[in-house]
């Protein structure tokens, strides 16, 4: 009996801890989803009220009568479990059982966890350079990021991750497979890997280093064409974005187009997707969310009358299943502004908020409280991006698998013959073109521009 009002006052806690955290998130949830602030006109929340006196009432019966069987399991499991276990280790599972019910983003990190996750955003880390999700409850490669560990170990976006030095990811967290994946420079991670065309799994042994991010890359074509690569959105990238438009400017007279590639770009930060897009807009809606909340509820603007050469540049877009969440954003906007062209194959289909809310005890969870809608009002979210020009990646011919493919562009990659090893002012040439049948077709569409649909704007 003791042990039963012991977990009862745990249970009440918890619940407790609950309303606490429903009415933190009402007021403070959306202020802690990017780290630099926006342009003007983009409509920030409602300044949040201070919590004053009682936040909570009276448990309603149900609510009552559930905890009653929450605190009579934790009560039974300390009671009669064949090994003892800490209340700490019981509670905290009973949280991450929670959120597990929740959406493959949603977790929850302990003191350890949280802590790790605070040094991987302040600066390098070391790891493998992929991007990971579930999806349907298995967990998958968004993209691998251009240059890394896992890139050169030649992983693609949609592999099923079966094992993580040969431990089953069933029922693992999302939290739990990161913190498996990441680890020392120089020390090693198998993956097993389920692929579409494998006759039966396959380990990928892979050295984990610092990664690099280097989100910015560039070559230029001739007839004054332009061919930007965001490989991802970091901090720097809008100005890396915007240095490099400068140079082509002035290297391309006339500056006739523009080509940006985001294929197999897992996405970054929110305000960088934000920045990316308003460098091509003149004015408009680039992205809202909505949550159940009318203080996570947001909308984000190009800035009106923003002088930028680059607002009227034809401009194609290349998008395909490993365009992710800020590539998206980028994406959908320039695709309902009338602005680019998108093509390629459809994206991945990652467009939610994932908020960070630190506890108490240095725990925090990460908490899904919104969803990206582009400015029409589709929503990203395992919808993804569709072009407005369908072109699938060539397919190998019948002496070659897509991995024979891809290991034949790492070889190159590693001689530094890669599109985008060589000097960005060097012209690619035609038989580039002619190994990437995405980029071959943006270039036609580029010297036959413009494209039917894009002569009007929409409505702002």
């Amino acid at each position: 009996m003791n042990n039963l009002r012991k977990y009862w006052y745990i249970a009440t806690l918890v619940m407790v801890m609950a309303l606490l955290l429903g009415r933190y998130l009402s007021l403070n949830s959306v202020a802690a989803q990017t780290e630099s602030p926006l342009f003007p006109g983009s409509e920030p929340p409602p300044t949040p009220h201070p919590i004053k006196g009682p936040a909570l009432t009276a448990l309603a019966p149900a609510a009552d009568a559930k905890l009653r069987v929450f605190a009579q399991a934790l009560a039974l499991v300390e009671e009669q479990y064949a090994e003892p276990k800490p209340v700490k280790d019981l509670v905290y599972g009973a949280i991450q059982g929670v959120v597990s019910t929740l959406d493959p983003h949603s977790s929850f990190m302990n003191p350890e966890e949280f802590r790790e996750l605070q040094i991987e955003t302040k600066g390098k880390f070391s790891g493998i350079g992929i991007e990971i999700t579930m999806k349907d409850r298995i967990l998958m490669v968004v993209s691998p990021i251009e240059g890394t560990p896992a890139y050169q170990a030649g992983l693609l976006a949609g592999d099923q991750i079966l094992k993580i030095n040969d431990q089953s990811t069933k029922n693992m967290t999302l939290t739990e497979a990161v913190r498996m994946i990441r680890g020392p420079k120089g020390s090693k991670v198998t993956l097993t890997i389920n692929r579409e065309g494998f006759p039966q799994p396959r380990d990928f042994f892979i050295v984990r280093e610092i990664i690099p991010i280097r989100s910015v890359r560039a070559r230029v074509l001739d007839g004054g064409i332009g061919y930007i690569r965001l490989s991802t959105f970091q901090d720097q990238t809008d100005n890396d974005l915007r240095a490099m438009l400068k140079k082509m400017q002035q290297r391309l007279s006339p500056f006739k187009g523009l080509i940006l590639d985001l294929r197999n770009d897992p996405g970054g930060l929110l305000d960088q997707a934000v920045r990316v897009a308003d460098e091509f807009l003149a004015s408009g809606l680039i992205v809202y969310t909505e949550g159940r909340n009318p203080q996570q509820n947001m909308r984000f603007y190009a800035r009106p009358g923003h002088k930028s050469e680059n607002v009227s540049v034809p401009l194609v877009v290349l998008i395909n299943e490993g365009s992710a969440s800020a590539s998206e954003i980028v994406a959908g906007a320039l695709k309902d502004q009338k602005r680019a062209l998108i093509m390629g194959s459809k994206s991945f289909g990652k467009g939610s908020v994932q908020t960070i809310i630190p506890l108490e005890d240095g725990s925090a969870l990460r908490l899904t409280t919104a969803l990206y809608y582009t400015p029409s009002g589709q929503v990203i979210n395992e919808k993804g991006i569709i072009p407005d020009v369908v072109v699938e990646e060539k397919q190998p011919s019948p002496d070659k698998t897509l991995q024979t493919l891809r290991d034949e562009a790492l070889a190159k990659h590693m001689k530094k013959e890669g599109l985008t090893d060589k000097a960005w002012d060097r012209p690619i040439t035609t038989a580039e073109l002619d190994q990437d049948l995405q980029l071959k077709r943006a270039v036609e569409a580029l010297r036959s521009w413009p494209p039917k649909g894009l002569a009007k704007q929409p409505k702002k």
